[in-house]
């Protein structure tokens, strides 16, 4: 059996393979671990539980919330909102555990859970190893008055607005935003918070049932967001997914913005005004060429990590540095936040054009994106995705071809067999072409 964390904690079908047992004993387990692990300093030990609006989180909460009480935690059921609101509320309610359940960009039927240590952080691998193999052990739980209490807290969201607010560097007065809220977590949050700051906004995306997250909406179904910013005349529009940890943009005629050039604009925005630690930026080794090149062409640093928001947060405390993300819209502010947050982004996005009084498609042009082609090739043996000589023959080929006008970047996926081969390029063509030839041989050399 694989590891059940994977790089976003706890995550797979609801009542399949995230049941109500499973994310109970999680629960307990993660509660004991982190007690053994003096983490609690002998009181009694707080948590703050939040969901998105998914059907199945209604059950998965009770699951979560009767797990922890059980195990001797005091809970604070925040209800629904965005994930960093709840990275965001474990520090500032001092909890000594956040418990988030969401399954982020990924469909209705899906969910997940993923854990918050106390300053808000998401727990390291070796403390999720430990919860893991602490499932299903015998303990001696608390009984009497030793027992957790339970009350709702879902007011605390106004404190996260309120911070969402307070960062904001000037008025959004005279910007008409549309806002797509993914019919998830951030569908009462993002309009509050960007009407507050200012702007005129027109929602759409913001009826979530249970059912609809994510479906034909939000940052990764930017169709309806491009068709409502050009029918109400919007100066931009900001998209979110499920848990709102990530942002997209859409320009006023309707032209995608995505998280390689909102950091490419916020990057320069920070080091205009002083707060851009180290002149550094840290990005994933997905970022477009374009994105690097700018950035070092305007004498910033960029420091590359694996995919995965949870690698660049790493990389950023380590080097103590500020700012990162993602291409997919994960951005991290570190001055603002402890995670992604697609709210917070889309907030200092509208600012930039603000201050600048420059509409986006004109920030945009800080960067040019080199056409970048994907091609997922499934069903082979990833683990020799870099030794098979006929594979390093050919992208050593592909190199040679593009020389310092593109790259090439296979990376075996984490969670199934399959490899992906990324290839950016001057031309969509020419990329389309050497992606093709080298997932042939990805076939050849691996199936």
């Amino acid at each position: 059996m694989g590891r059940l964390f994977g790089t976003d904690g706890v995550r797979g079908l609801a009542n399949r393979d995230l049941t109500a047992p499973l994310a109970m004993d999680l629960s307990v387990a993660a509660a004991r671990v982190l007690g053994e692990a003096g983490a609690f300093q002998g009181h009694r030990p707080l948590a703050v539980v939040g969901r998105d609006p998914r059907a199945s989180g209604e059950f998965l909460e009770a699951a979560v919330v009767a797990g922890l009480a059980s195990a001797g935690v005091e809970v604070l059921r925040l209800g629904v909102l965005p994930t960093p609101a709840v990275a965001y509320l474990t520090h500032t309610l001092t909890a000594d555990l956040g418990v988030m359940l969401s399954a982020s960009h990924n469909p209705a039927p899906d969910n997940g859970i993923k854990f918050f240590d106390r300053s808000g952080h998401k727990l390291p691998d070796e403390i999720e190893d430990r919860i893991e193999a602490a499932l299903g052990q015998d303990w001696d739980p608390p009984t009497g008055a030793a027992v957790g209490r339970v009350r709702d807290a879902y007011g605390a969201v106004e404190q996260y607005v309120a911070h969402l607010v307070s960062t904001v560097p000037v008025s959004l007065d005279g910007l008409r935003v549309v806002v797509d809220c993914a019919n998830g977590a951030s569908s009462d949050v993002a309009p509050e918070a960007l009407r507050r700051a200012g702007a005129e906004v027109i929602t759409i995306g913001a009826a979530p049932d249970g059912l609809n997250i994510n479906s034909g909406c939000g940052s990764t179904h930017l169709e309806a967001l491009r068709q409502a910013v050009r029918e109400h005349g919007a100066d931009a529009g900001i998209a979110n997914d499920g848990d709102a940890d990530r942002c997209l943009a859409v320009t006023a005629s309707g032209e995608p913005i995505d998280g390689d050039q909102i950091m490419a604009i916020l990057a320069l925005e920070l080091r205009e005004s002083g707060r851009l630690p180290a002149d550094t930026v840290v990005a994933t080794v997905m970022s477009n060429l374009g994105f690097k090149n700018a950035l070092r062409e305007a004498g910033l640093t960029v420091v590359e990590t694996a995919v995965g928001d949870r690698y660049v947060l790493e990389a950023m405390k380590e080097g103590g540095f500020g700012f990162g993300g993602e291409q997919s819209g994960h951005v991290i502010m570190l001055e603002h936040a402890t995670t992604g947050d697609g709210v917070l982004t889309g907030l200092h996005l509208l600012a930039a054009m603000a201050r600048r009084g420059r509409p986006l498609d004109e920030l945009a042009k800080v960067m040019t994106r080199l056409p970048q082609v994907l091609v997922n090739v499934k069903g082979v043996d990833k683990s020799r995705a870099h030794t098979a000589p006929e594979l390093t023959a050919a992208v050593a080929a592909a190199e040679a071809e593009l020389g310092d006008t593109g790259r090439v970047l296979l990376r075996p996926s984490g969670t199934e067999p399959m490899v992906r081969v990324m290839v950016e390029a001057a031309s969509e063509q020419q990329a389309q072409q050497i992606a093709d030839r080298l997932a042939e041989v990805v076939r050849t050399a691996l199936g």
